[in-house]
């Protein structure tokens, strides 16, 4: 049995903000601000669509419609550095695991803000290859277990 369609919505959101966080040098809680609630429902609504489309177009029309900068944030990459796609599937798996209500949105605002993102973005470390109950007990404690 596969995701359901809001699951898989929400896999290709955080995706994108993967995806524009890498191509701006930016942090997630930077992309998440920027684009704000209204904008992050909308194309959580359209994400459907948004999939079907190239993302270098659906990441470019964000950045300049929520006035994305250009920054300095250097992601610590090793040479089995994961996609983008695979990060969107880390984050999601959090979200889904944190949400204690349908509404993704603030979830997904709260989860991709936290101190917990920057620790899994350092690919040096192991959090990124923890399970998602381990990563989801470190977000609970607010620290690594």
């Amino acid at each position: 049995m596969g995701e359901k369609e809001e699951e898989n919505d929400l896999f290709f959101v955080c995706s994108l903000f993967e995806y524009i966080a890498r191509k701006t040098k930016n942090k997630k809680k930077y992309i998440v601000e920027k684009i704000g609630k209204e904008k992050i429902t909308k194309i959580y609504k359209l994400a459907s669509v948004y999939h079907s489309e190239n993302i270098d177009k659906v990441s470019d029309e964000l950045i300049q419609g929520s006035g994305i900068t250009i920054g300095n944030y250097e992601l610590k990459l090793n040479n089995n550095k994961p996609s983008f796609w695979e990060l969107g599937k880390v984050y999601q798996r959090l979200i889904l695991m944190v949400n204690n209500n349908e509404d993704y949105i603030d979830t997904l605002i709260q989860v991709m803000t936290s101190w917990i993102i920057e620790k899994i973005d350092n690919y040096d470390s192991s959090l990124y290859y923890e399970t998602k109950e381990y990563i989801y007990e470190c977000f609970k404690a607010n620290k690594i277990l």
